[in-house]
């Protein structure tokens, strides 16, 4: 079963919309961060003048710049700065350890690199790249050390962007566990961005509440299609206290907001969602993992007004693939929706064979927003990109009118809160540790995160009771999303007969004894 693209007409990039809009309301908002708000004049004279101060340092044509920073107007400064000087944007994840950083800047094989010098871990790996590869270390209370821009062109650069150059490299966890650096045009960015604003209906007067790191292929995508149709982004407080969030949406005026189902169980949980005006709430999306039914109607329920998008997508396919149009939330209760436009799904066997209608098979994809591939990875391009169709890993279905329907994942990956985490990289950080034989980590179901880590450890030479232990030795080398919740000490792994690790054996409890 297929279902068919809309045309759509024939883009410009996404520097260039945002270029267009700085030319003609220059002094529209762009960005809110703290005390600090930033138009779109002075968003595009920064970046054009950290363009300006990459080409003095040396940037050529395809050179990859490392952008190690969390949510900040620098960050995006960075990125756009970076394409108008020709070069390719690595968004590295700001939550990640040394180890992490390394393995990233290695791969990419970065010429430039965009860091808080605050950033201990950042600081390290940075520390140990080779003296050529230049460094920006900025300090958090301060912008980025550019060149004096005395005229500012709002097309400066942008002759220099072409839709099918190589624009942004987001990593994310392989089978293996290796860097794998899903590798966007620019081609893929506006495709994916104005698709999104085609349905999300966005415009100028919209403004959106950015809680998704710029580093994740969805917080990317909520930035790009917010900037290419002049609306207003404003920086989120910390997560941690959910009710800063509902202040700052009141305050704002916010019309839209954007999260995964961990998020909105923590705002139900934490929050008297009644106690504010969250009268200008036009929409909200969710994507990012599955969102439970339940939780879907208590959102609902508690939030009335506002449309509820619910959305699928993979990083390869810059962000977005389906969406579910609010009206028909009632009756497609479960699904994910529809293709975007200039997006097609095919539900394949694992003969090759098309399913009908209702048959579960893998998922796969097509569109303008589909990666080129993985960095520096042919054979790996190779194995998710058939004839220009994306094998997206993903289990499911497509019922009589074209809505997908999700069963489950073909890989191990691990979906916890907004993170996507690969067992091995838990399981070569807990098997450093003196005294474990053997690891092995699994997902497992948790009604606020999707998933949560569980390791399962045959440990003969460490004491009772070592769970503390190795979350200790986790806590010193992996992004805290990355320790698990759950250790459980077993005798023995269960494997196949090729000595495979059967992952989905040890959720049962009669063979992990």
């Amino acid at each position: 079963m297929s279902s068919s693209a809309t045309q759509v007409p024939a883009p410009i990039s996404v520097p260039a919309r945002v270029a267009a809009i700085a030319n003609r309301e220059p002094q529209r908002i762009a960005i809110v961060a703290n005390e600090r708000r930033i138009s779109y004049g002075e968003l595009w004279a920064e970046s054009v003048a950290f363009a300006r101060a990459l080409r003095a340092r040396g940037l050529r044509a395809g050179d990859r710049v490392a952008i190690l920073l969390p949510n900040r107007i620098e960050a995006v400064v960075a990125c756009y700065g970076c394409w108008l000087a020709g070069g390719i944007v690595a968004a590295l994840n700001a939550q990640a350890k040394s180890r992490d950083f390394s393995a990233w800047l290695a791969h990419c094989d970065a010429a430039h690199v965009v860091y808080e010098s605050t950033h201990v871990d950042a600081a390290d790996a940075v520390a140990h790249l080779p003296a050529e590869v230049v460094r920006w270390p900025i300090d958090p209370q301060h912008g980025l050390d550019t060149v004096p821009v005395t005229e500012v062109g709002a097309h400066d650069g942008i002759d220099g962007v072409m839709l099918d150059h190589d624009a942004l490299i987001l990593y994310t966890s392989g089978t293996t566990g290796a860097p794998k650096g899903v590798t966007l045009t620019h081609r893929n960015l506006i495709a994916n961005a104005e698709a999104v604003v085609r349905y999300l209906e966005l415009d100028e007067r919209d403004s959106v509440l950015s809680i998704l790191a710029f580093y994740y292929a969805y917080g990317a995508s909520v930035l790009h299609t917010h900037l290419i149709v002049g609306a207003r982004i404003v920086l989120a407080p910390n997560l941690l206290f959910p009710h800063l969030l509902m202040d700052a949406i009141a305050r704002e005026r916010i019309s839209g907001f954007s999260g995964v189902p961990s998020t909105f169980a923590l705002l139900l949980e934490r929050v008297k969602l009644a106690d504010y005006d969250l009268s200008s709430l036009r929409y909200l999306t969710q994507a990012g993992g599955a969102m439970g039914r339940g939780l879907t109607q208590r959102l609902r329920a508690a939030l009335p007004n506002p449309q509820l998008f619910v959305m699928y997508g993979q990083t390869e396919a810059t962000s977005r693939l389906t969406w579910l149009p609010p009206q028909r939330l009632d009756e497609k209760l479960g699904s994910v929706g529809i293709p975007i436009d200039g997006v097609r799904l095919r539900i394949v066997h694992e003969n090759g064979a098309e399913a009908a209608i209702g048959d579960i098979g893998e998922v796969w994809a097509s569109g303008a927003n589909v990666m080129r591939g993985y960095w520096d990875n042919a054979e790996a391009t190779a194995t998710v990109i058939r004839d220009g169709w994306l094998r997206t890993g993903d289990m499911g279905h497509l019922d009589a009118d074209g809505f997908l329907w999700l069963a489950g994942r073909r890989s191990d990956m691990i979906k916890t809160g907004a993170h996507r985490v690969h067992p091995s990289d838990i399981e070569e950080a807990i098997a450093e540790m003196p005294g474990v034989s053997e690891v092995a980590v699994v997902g497992v179901d948790d009604d606020m995160l999707g998933q949560v880590v569980k390791a399962f450890v045959v440990a003969p030479g460490l004491p009772p009771n070592s769970e503390n232990m190795i979350k200790a030795h986790c806590r010193e080398r992996l992004a805290s999303y990355k320790i698990p919740r759950d250790i459980e000490f077993v005798s023995a792994l269960p494997r196949t007969a090729s000595g495979k690790v059967r992952r989905a054996a040890l959720l049962d409890p009669t063979t992990t004894a």
